[in-house]
């Protein structure tokens, strides 16, 4: 009876979509070019052969899995090949693993009326009780068909509670039922769940690719395009069908009825031609930054968007430090022949540490863009930036300051100006002489040395002392004694026996002993000299011997 009431239902439903069909023509005459060309089959899936073949392989050799998880960006076909697979399974005829789109099934799952496929969105059906009605769901075959196929979307939007529910359903369904996980964002999905499907990535669609499929999709729309202006578009993509796909109708709508140029695009999707950033680059490496205000008035003026703006300039200076790179890299770029070989040309007068300076600049530039209200503002003063490398103090500004140095060097020579190697020649033996005397001055200019008394003064203020040097130094002293040699002229630090590793921290490191020296000659004032040494006599001996000469000529006073 309840299989009856189906088969009724359906049929009313069908019906009332021919009738709409016939008598609403007008109401629904255009339908988006992402949904009237999403491929029907796997071989019009383009950009993801290794999925293609494996699911095709599967289908023709029976081996179907219960659970799948389908991983990638947007628009790169995720749901489009779950619809494809839930067809495929359930295909009366299926020929090499692909559905046949003519039989009862193709057609109800088409037209969106089967009862086998279940589309669910998790972003908005994310709690148990949604998961708590798929599990009562499973529990009943499907009227017709084969396999019921759940996909759901979006499905790391689902809770801990929600993913918990659905664990035991997913590792043994019924024979009859396929789960199908679509996902942009794989690491939000537990690992128990991960390791119970069939994982497939779906990579980033070629431009190259992209460009084909709008070439050939244009020939279809009999729309007039120039190449240019659709490779444009691939890029843009960034690896994207479905938004290839938007803003081609984008760019068509706004000039309907008349051939599509590269012009048109740019202005249409307001972005900017890559001569222009050539022009920027020039006026940035020359530091002309008239010309580069200009320039950037032109850009506004237009009514470009400054974030799109940086992110193609950021985008054209990446290939230029990959063309940089030889033959190898240059196969990453992703360009027209023309425009390869304008990048070739421009590469070879352009510093790679330049480039990466740049790179970093705008990077920075274009996480504050998102939070500022004067978007020109900001990109002219970090423009202004690159133009000059003195306004900043990082070692690729550096760098960038010796360039420009070695370039106006340069320029001075080829214009016949001799620049001097040293300064010498340009010093007359007058001036010379008495430069050299207050250098000799200055050689000659000591600290007293220290007599025997203040030695004994920075021995009884050795813990003082102490308490002013690095901490390192501390440590290391920590359980040092200071004390003046039998002729009164020198200190000597001595250490225990059993505190080695304190000792050769100045023991082995003549560089250590200057550099205390000089730290105990700058508290006092006085040139002194230092030794370091280990005493071997016994504990109590030690303390004596100690307490002898660091007290032998200190009053003390009660």
């Amino acid at each position: 009876m309840l299989f009856a009431l189906l088969q009724y239902l359906r049929l009313c439903y069908n019906i009332r979509s021919e009738n709409t069909g016939k008598k609403g023509a007008c109401a629904m005459s255009y339908m988006a070019l992402y949904r009237k060309f999403r491929p029907t089959t796997f071989d019009e899936v383009k950009g993801q052969d290794h999925i293609v073949t494996t699911l095709k392989n599967q289908i023709r050799t029976g081996r179907i899995g219960h659970a799948y998880l389908f991983c990638g960006t947007r628009g790169t076909g995720k749901t489009t090949v779950a619809k494809i697979l839930a067809k495929a399974v359930n295909c009366e005829d299926p020929q090499d693993g692909e559905p046949c789109n003519q039989c009862a099934a193709c057609q109800e799952i088409m037209e969106g009326s089967s009862m086998n496929v279940m589309e669910i969105d998790a972003a908005s059906n994310n709690g148990v009780d949604n998961i708590r009605d798929i599990k009562e769901q499973v529990q009943y075959s499907p009227a017709s068909g084969k396999y019921k196929v759940y996909i759901i979307d979006e499905v790391h939007m689902l809770s801990i509670g929600a993913f918990n529910a659905l664990l035991k359903t997913l590792e043994e369904p019924p024979e009859y039922v396929i789960f199908i996980l679509a996902t942009t964002e794989v690491h939000k999905i537990p690992i128990t769940i991960l390791s119970r499907c069939q994982r497939y990535d779906f990579h980033r669609i070629t431009a190259d690719t992209i460009k084909q499929q709008l070439i050939d999709l244009m020939e279809k729309e009999n729309v007039e395009a120039e190449e240019k202006a659709l490779e444009y578009i691939a890029r843009m993509a960034d690896g994207s069908m479905r938004d290839a796909l938007s803003l081609l109708d984008q760019c068509i709508a706004f000039y309907l009825g008349k051939k599509l140029t590269y012009d048109n695009v740019l202005e249409v999707l307001g972005t900017v031609d890559i001569q222009v950033y050539s022009r920027l680059l020039d006026d940035v490496t020359e530091g002309n930054v008239s010309e580069m205000m200009d320039l950037l008035e032109d850009i506004s003026r237009q009514g470009r968007e400054w974030s799109q703006f940086i992110t193609d300039f950021l985008w054209y200076l990446r290939n230029l430090l990959l063309v940089g790179k030889g033959t190898a890299a240059s196969e990453a770029l992703e360009v027209s022949t023309d425009q390869l070989k304008l990048l070739q040309e421009k590469a070879a007068q352009t510093e790679e540490e330049t480039l990466i300076r740049y790179i970093r600049i705008l990077s920075e530039l274009l996480n504050e863009l998102r939070y500022a209200t004067s978007k020109r503002i900001l990109v002219e003063v970090e423009l202004m930036k690159m133009c000059h490398p003195q306004m900043e103090t990082d070692p690729t500004s550096l760098l960038e300051r010796v360039r420009q140095m070695e370039k106006a060097m340069k320029e001075l020579l080829e214009r016949g100006i001799r620049v001097e190697e040293t300064t010498q020649k340009t010093v007359s033996k007058a001036d010379a002489a008495p430069a050299q005397k207050g250098e000799k001055e200055i050689l000659e200019e000591r600290l007293p040395k220290a007599k025997a008394e203040e030695l004994m003064d920075l021995v009884e203020r050795w813990k003082s002392v102490r308490r002013n040097l690095s901490p390192q130094m501390k440590f290391a002293l920590q359980k040092s004694n200071l004390m003046v040699n039998e002729d009164g002229t020198a200190l000597k630090i001595m250490f225990p026996k059993e505190m080695n590793v304190e000792s050769g921290y100045f023991l082995d490191r003549p560089d250590r002993i200057e550099a205390l020296k000089q730290e105990m000659e700058r508290q006092i004032g006085r040139e002194i000299s230092l030794e370091v040494g280990i005493l071997n006599q016994p504990e109590a001996d030690r303390d004596m011997i100690d307490l002898g000469c660091i007290h032998m000529d200190v009053n003390i006073e009660d």
